[in-house]
């Protein structure tokens, strides 16, 4: 029987290696709580969610109310009667209200709304599905509650210190302390109850988390009607993670239909299990290829759902794969960021050209990325990236992003960096 990521996460902080990491979020989400505004925080499981509201976020207010939809007597007692939080709150004088996991009872929507706008309370709701949400219709909340992500720790939310060369520094600020290695990174991932483990519990941890999502997610949702063949697609995905499926090879895999594939996709972005990267397609004079890349959330919950060996070896096997993960994970975070201004994509041509990041900025220009996980950097290998910037004029350099130690000019506008510069 495996750990309970839970039960982990409590026997560490009784351990005394339990520890609070500092978010990017922490500052506006206090801002926008400071005056009276409600916040609607979704990001996926263990990210982190209920330890920022809890520990930062509360303790500066004293009219507070909580309710943890994951108590099972609470929930039962919202599903039967959802008016029982509008009297329990108007026994207040308009408290800040918690509800931690509200896509467990999403009927509850109507009495926040009630509330909110009578103005007797303003709100933090977490939520770590979409799916519930968008049924019930989130819409419901809209012009009422400012929406923000959570993801696993950014490099700077976890304090990765990179070596300062020629005078270069990291745009974002480091927050902590870091505890880990790059190559720890791309094993185990960046969720924070296993970046705070100790090794010989991090893949517990990781295990566990997979199967607490098939319990809790899948089956006790009734998502799937056949779990053993949606694990099956988990598995087959999580090992094809950063690729453009073929929907027609994994309904062979699993023994599923096509449209059933489909539907599990659409299951993994409303339950927050993958991030889309759509293809960038704004180029008339070639044929691209136009379908999506799909990359799990986390690279240590990918490694345990495709049922991979927690160890160096998989570095010698997957590292190439496993790095662009590290950095297109990353963007993903950043992007979810209030103050984003950039669109994430990916570049293909029916005759192979690619490249694996397309960044657009507000303002319509793009950045070209190529993530390569070596210190030499081939231009023989780099034909996506010349070809993108042949054709398109709003690009005027190229990167590489890479394991070298300084910035390399590889050709006239392609430059090679450090990963840590990106």
């Amino acid at each position: 029987m495996l750990a309970n990521p839970e039960n982990l996460k409590y026997t560490l902080n009784m351990k005394g290696r339990f520890k609070v990491y500092l978010r990017n979020l922490t500052e506006i989400l206090n801002e926008v709580l400071a005056e009276k505004y409600s916040v609607l925080l979704l990001g996926p499981r263990q990210t982190g969610k209920t330890t920022l509201v809890k520990k930062l976020l509360l303790p500066a207010f004293r009219n507070v109310l909580e309710y943890s939809l994951t108590d099972p007597q609470l929930r039962l007692e919202f599903e039967t009667d959802p008016r029982k939080l509008i009297r329990e709150v108007e026994a207040h004088n308009f408290p800040l209200v918690f509800i931690d996991e509200i896509q467990k009872v999403p009927q509850l929507l109507d009495a926040v709304q009630y509330l909110i706008d009578n103005q007797r309370a303003f709100f933090v709701i977490t939520g770590s599905s979409a799916r519930k949400l968008r049924r019930k219709g989130t819409n419901l909340l809209a012009g009422r509650v400012l929406s923000f992500y959570l993801t696993p720790l950014t490099w700077n939310e976890i304090g990765i210190k990179p070596q300062n060369y020629l005078g270069l520094k990291p745009k974002l600020k480091k927050l902590n302390s870091a505890d880990t290695s790059l190559e720890d990174q791309l094993i185990f991932g960046s969720l924070p109850p296993v970046l705070l483990a100790s090794n010989r519990y991090k893949e517990l941890i990781l295990r566990a988390y997979a199967q607490v999502y098939l319990q809790e997610e899948i089956r006790q949702e009734a998502l799937v009607r056949k779990i053993g063949a949606f694990s099956r697609f988990l598995e087959l995905t999580a090992l094809e993670s950063g690729s453009s499926p073929n929907y027609t090879q994994l309904s062979q895999q699993s023994g599923v239909s096509v449209p059933a594939i489909r539907a599990f996709f659409q299951i993994l972005e409303d339950t927050l299990l993958v991030r889309r990267l759509d293809p960038y397609l704004k180029s008339p004079r070639k044929r691209l290829f136009s379908r999506p890349k799909y990359y799990y959330f986390d690279i240590g919950v990918r490694n345990a759902l495709a049922k991979l060996v927690f160890s160096e070896e998989l570095l010698k096997l997957q590292k190439g794969l496993l790095f662009e993960h590290f950095v297109i994970l990353e963007l993903f975070r950043r992007s979810s960021l209030p103050e984003a201004d950039f669109s994430l994509y990916w570049w293909r041509t029916l005759n192979g050209a690619e490249v694996d990041c397309v960044i657009e900025k507000a303002d319509g220009s793009l950045i070209p990325l190529e993530i390569k996980a070596t210190n030499r950097i081939n231009l023989a290998k780099l034909k996506g990236l010349i070809s993108f910037l042949k054709t398109h004029p709003q690009a005027k350099v190229g990167y590489v992003v890479s394991l070298v130690d300084r910035p390399e000019k590889i050709k006239e506008n392609i430059v090679a960096i450090p990963w840590w510069m990106l």
